[in-house]
């Protein structure tokens, strides 16, 4: 089967290859993947999926759907294609094309199996975290598995990412002459510090995994004008999404003591909340194994280290796995010149098509193994009970 796999995705390669250096060239950033999007909808049209544009509340989103016959495992294949402002220095650009691939492969192969495929277009990951907004409109509830591939220095999967949540926080006080009539004045900018300090006071009693970034925003005016008004933002992060929501009601107490304090008021803004991902090892396993039986370059061990992701979100209530395909040298960090420069690249083309292979690969063994679906959705919910156990 992985020889038929590869002399597929072979013959698809240079539509695949075109698609993802158009994305490219495009370069469009997050909320403006007009083109980008368009483009990855006509290419499914033409190929007999049903496309639904602009879901999940999302502008430059899509659902595609082919099904074949009725029962039978619902595989969600997932694309991002928004680009930094440096143009795509993460890789996006490849996202589609690999997963159209890699959907045309299982169409082609999957006998007469039954199965559904589900594309989901998912824009503004840099900026809004598409996903998490979509989900909340009701996408991702129609697949039993989410699969990904994104561009790496290394070939290898995630254990885990970090939740976030962050806010932006405006004191209200009462501006005065800072040297005329100071007592008259009610300052922002010291609820503000006094926030800043208050969570390194809560660094020494939260759990080691628990990061906490803060910068101010504006400081309300020069120094010589009690400020009245000033805004910081605050960013909290954990892997373990249950526990990040006890920190978030700390911090709270923090903004509301601040302002107690100095008798200020305050205005918050919160911005949709990433969560952790809930490991699936056995699905992690199954594509690394197919990693393997397509040579992919660089293997490495699973990453227990990152960010946050709104893929997160969607690992967060069912199994899924992303395959980090390398087409840069090792230690590259992304969002960088170097994955820019290498974005159209033989190595860029190479990951495509390994990535539209492997994620087929994974779905076509589940096809000829139903047990592997079972063993999957229960090690997703095992582990997720983990997950809340470990508070």
């Amino acid at each position: 089967m992985k020889e038929k796999i590869k002399a597929y995705i072979d013959q698809l390669g240079p539509k695949l290859e075109e698609m993802s250096d158009r994305i490219f060239d495009l370069a469009e950033v997050s909320c403006q993947e007009v083109q980008s999007c368009k483009l990855l909808e006509d290419f499914l049209k033409e190929n007999g999926f049903h496309v639904e544009h602009n879901v999940g509340g999302m502008e430059h989103s899509f659902r595609a759907v082919y099904e074949q016959g009725e029962g039978g495992p619902s595989f969600g294949l997932l694309a991002e294609y928004d680009a930094l402002p440096m143009g795509h220095g993460c890789g996006h650009h490849m996202q589609g094309p690999a997963v159209i691939g890699a959907a045309l492969c299982i169409r082609q192969l999957a006998g007469d199996r039954p199965y559904k495929i589900v594309i989901y277009g998912t824009p503004a990951e840099e900026s809004l975290g598409g996903k998490i907004i979509m989900q909340e409109n009701g996408c991702f509830q129609d697949i039993d598995i989410a699969l990904m591939m994104h561009a790496a220095p290394d070939t290898c999967v995630d254990i885990k990412t970090m939740a976030l949540e962050n806010f932006r926080v405006t004191f209200h006080g009462r501006e005065a002459h800072a040297a005329m009539n100071p007592e008259k004045g009610r300052s922002a900018l010291d609820a503000i510090l006094l926030s800043f300090h208050a969570i390194e006071m809560l660094r020494e009693h939260v759990l080691e995994d628990t990061r906490m970034h803060y910068t101010v925003l504006d400081a309300g005016g020069p120094a010589n004008v009690v400020p009245g008004k000033a805004t910081a933002e605050y960013t909290l992060r954990s892997y373990n999404t249950s526990y990040l929501a006890q920190v978030v009601e700390r911090f709270k107490k923090i903004i509301e003591g601040a302002a107690l304090m100095t008798e200020t008021t305050y205005t918050m803004e919160r911005d949709p909340a990433y969560s952790a991902k809930i490991p699936c090892l056995k699905l992690n396993e199954l594509i690394m194994d197919n990693a393997r039986a397509f040579e992919a370059p660089h293997l490495a061990p699973p990453r227990e280290k990152t960010g946050s992701t709104d893929f997160g979100n969607v690992m967060y209530e069912l199994p899924g796995s992303c395959i980090r395909m390398a087409f840069v040298p090792s230690g590259t960090p992304a969002h960088s010149q170097a994955y820019l420069d290498a974005g159209k690249s033989d190595d860029a083309h190479r990951a495509v098509r390994l990535s539209a292979g492997i994620l087929a690969g994974t779905c076509l063994d589940i096809l000829e193994q139903p047990e592997l679906m079972d063993e999957i959705k229960a090690d997703f919910s095992e582990r997720k009970a983990q997950m809340g156990e470990s508070l």
